[in-house]
């Protein structure tokens, strides 16, 4: 405890003083202990962002006492204010309040890492062996299940943020009829969406600013996808693709699955409806960040250069909004024509996951099995408290895997 801590005084902080008593009830933390941390999380952490942003809560913030609850709340802020995924981001921001640029950028790498290994193991066995029956088998009743996952995570996305404000309803229906008509999510009905809001809610005023990307050169081994060796054009294809992905989407994990199916499915043609479904499962049964899904799809696409240009693709905006944004975002976090854009997107994004899980779920519940499998997922999400997907998602492939042997 430093002398200014044990006095009562604030102790400064990047963004004013901060109340005594949340000062002296804060324990040092190493930077070693930080990283460690979020390795673990990042390595057993299971549940999508509302989850992952819990355990950093409890951890943190109420058992360890590393962070006070106002670095919490306001990390909290930015990551929902910004887009892209918001557990990682507010990882990041937690380690920049810590050590600045330097800890934001270990621990992204800490809690990002394990998930993005674990991925390439298992985007290495679907090249491999995709085509057994077993895999099939998994994947035919993981499917039913991954679309109950997602309509629940819209209908619970829709109470929390949409409410009953008659024109988040108004976007949300709007999407999730054009996400549902097209089989694509268009990015600028979102950033329309999000106008409309602060048209009417709010003064006109917001700039967004993309990121580039680039990635250095390896062996043609590293290209290596279902489709052969990938040339360099279609590298740079994923990379600004999940580039785009990691500007324009906002909220949960979840929401950035009808963006990708448009790019990845409609527009490049780099997977089928299946390959995706089988992207978004793989996403569920891991830990971490849902978006790490981005990093299969990759790797299908252009093998471990691949899968590495797609997640530096999407989590590299969020690090630079958290590095840029971090030492002066709280003068406009309460702006109301931030807030309201902000607002207008997120609801333009639950009714694009409402619209995709429609979309997909015409590929994925294709028989009575299917439904039976979706039916009961869906009524596990709803009723049974503190499910863990994971689980879920092992047992609807373990119920392919026993109808397709007993031959239904």
């Amino acid at each position: 405890m430093t002398s200014r801590e044990a006095k009562g005084e604030a102790t400064p902080s990047p963004f004013g003083p901060v109340e005594p008593a949340a000062s002296a009830a804060m324990l040092p933390c190493a930077l070693r202990e930080l990283l460690l941390y979020f390795l673990r999380l990042g390595t057993f952490g299971f549940g999508g962002p509302i989850a992952l942003a819990g355990h950093m809560q409890r951890d943190l913030v109420e058992d360890r006492r590393w962070f006070s609850k106002q670095d919490y709340v306001q990390g909290l802020a930015l990551a929902q204010l910004a887009p892209g995924p918001l557990a990682a981001q507010l990882a990041m921001y937690l380690g920049w309040v810590r050590a600045s640029s330097l800890g934001a950028t270990l621990v992204a790498v800490a809690f990002i890492l394990p998930s993005f290994v674990m991925v390439l193991g298992l985007s290495t066995l679907y090249v491999h062996y995709g085509g057994l029956a077993w895999m099939q088998g998994a994947f035919y009743g993981i499917g039913a299940a991954v679309i109950a996952v997602i309509a629940r995570s819209a209908f619970k996305l829709v109470r929390t943020t949409v409410a009953r404000d008659w024109l988040l309803w108004t976007i949300f229906a709007t999407n999730g009829l054009l996400t549902g008509w097209t089989e694509r999510e268009i990015v600028w009905a979102f950033a329309l969406s999000g106008i409309v809001a602060l048209l009417i809610k709010a003064p006109p005023r917001w700039s967004s600013t993309p990121a580039a990307i680039t990635l250095a050169s390896a062996p043609p081994w590293f290209f290596q996808g279902l489709h052969g060796v990938a040339s360099w054009p279609t590298l740079l294809k994923v990379a600004v693709y999940f580039g785009e992905a990691g500007v324009f989407v906002f909220g949960s994990g979840l929401a950035i699955v009808p963006f990708l199916r448009g790019g990845v499915v409609i527009q490049f043609h780099w997977l089928n409806d299946r390959q995706f479904l089988d992207a978004v499962a793989v996403a569920m049964i891991t830990p971490g960040p849902v978006v790490i899904t981005v990093a299969f799809i990759g790797f299908l696409v252009a093998g471990p250069g691949g899968a590495l240009a797609a997640a530096l693709g999407v989590f590299l905006p969020c690090y630079l909004f958290v590095i840029l944004l971090a030492p002066h975002y709280r003068r406009y976090a309460e702006n109301r024509s931030v807030k309201a854009f902000v607002n207008g997107v997120t609801a333009a994004a639950c009714g694009a996951i409402a619209g995709a899980a429609f979309v997909l779920g015409r590929r994925a519940i294709i028989d009575l099995p299917t439904v039976a499998i979706f039916l009961a997922a869906l009524v596990l999400l709803s009723f049974v408290k503190k499910l863990p997907e994971p689980a879920l998602i092992l047992a609807a492939g373990l119920a392919g895997l026993a109808l397709k042997a007993s031959g239904l």
